[in-house]
């Protein structure tokens, strides 16, 4: 490819976490006052609300962050997935890769003041999340625009909107599934259920029309096309009072025990990071919970800075160009 006349800056996109303890509370207040997510009562009850759930959640959800070592690891993977990438792009054309956190620093302001001093001239959205959902990449990607009015910034912003069959994204976890099989050893690999968690939504969204669901069947139609191995999707992280998708990864696991499943291999499907869901979660909480009924619940690696999906991001910034 030729070289660029022009900078373009990337922005990856992603939700943060508190990186210390004392940040959870927040953190979480940032969360909860995004409408995106969670409508509050009206309009102007969502910040108040959102500090009183804040303050409610902090002590168990620190104690949660105790168990991963005092903090998410998020940001700072999100910034090593940033200069992996920036040092991929180096040779295509003149890019600089930023990050923006959706509920945590750096901000979406932060990023775009960084740019802006780049004098970039255009400007590539890049949510890390393979799915869109009007909560994940609908919010982030609304954010950096209302920001970028805010700093009355004019640069052209080209937003993506979902990868869910991005090729190397496919490759890179149909691969490390087939690691997480083979470290059952001689266990068959049909003797292994292969479970597909993935945060869940409420089922409000999909009803009003978000793809999230569809695209995630997308990717794991694509997989399996690789692995030769069917899986089950099923959904984790609920909060609130709603109805969400399900099966719940809970009842998942309830569901491979009384089949008669000894061995479950989890897969993060709409994880890009390691962060609070899969080293809690998923390496913890669900691995107990399957322990219980005698099952062995496996994590199959995250992807985090594993060079094929730093390529696929590499990909969806140059067809973005």
């Amino acid at each position: 490819m030729s070289l660029m006349a022009e900078k373009i800056g990337v922005v990856l996109l992603n939700m943060g976490g508190p990186e210390k303890l004392e940040d959870v509370a927040p953190f979480l207040y940032n969360l909860f006052s995004d409408r995106d997510i969670i409508r509050l009562g009206p309009p102007f009850m969502q910040k108040p609300l959102a500090w009183y759930i804040a303050r409610k959640r902090a002590p168990k959800s620190r104690k949660t962050y105790e168990k991963i070592g005092g903090g998410s690891p998020l940001i700072r993977i999100t910034n090593e997935q940033a200069n992996a990438l920036q040092q991929m792009l180096d040779g295509e054309g003149d890019y600089s890769v930023v990050t923006a956190m959706r509920y945590w620093r750096p901000t979406a302001s932060d990023a775009l003041q960084r740019l802006s001093q780049e004098k970039v001239g255009r400007i590539i959205a890049l949510p890390l999340y393979p799915h869109f959902s009007c909560a994940t990449s609908g919010s982030s990607l609304g954010d950096l625009k209302r920001c970028a009015g805010r700093l009355k910034i004019d640069t052209a912003i080209s937003e993506v909107h979902g990868w869910p069959d991005n090729r190397r994204y496919i490759q890179s976890f149909a691969e490390n599934i087939q690691e997480g099989l083979a470290g059952f050893g001689s266990t068959s690999a049909g003797e292994v259920a292969i479970v597909y968690s993935a945060h869940s939504l409420p089922t409000s969204f999909i009803e009003e029309g978000d793809p999230y669901l569809e695209q995630l069947q997308i990717s794991i139609a694509k997989i399996e096309e690789i692995t030769g191995y069917r899986g089950r999707l099923c959904f984790q992280s609920r909060s609130g009072p709603v109805e969400w998708l399900s099966p719940s990864t809970p009842e998942m696991i309830d569901t491979l025990a009384a089949e008669g499943y000894k061995n479950i291999l989890m897969v993060p499907i709409s994880f890009v990071s390691d962060h609070v869901e899969t080293l809690y979660e998923i390496n913890m909480l669900y691995r107990d919970m399957a322990r219980k009924k005698g099952l062995t619940c496996r994590p199959c690696p995250s992807l985090n800075t594993k060079p094929l999906f730093i390529r696929s991001l590499r990909d969806l910034v140059i067809a973005n160009s």
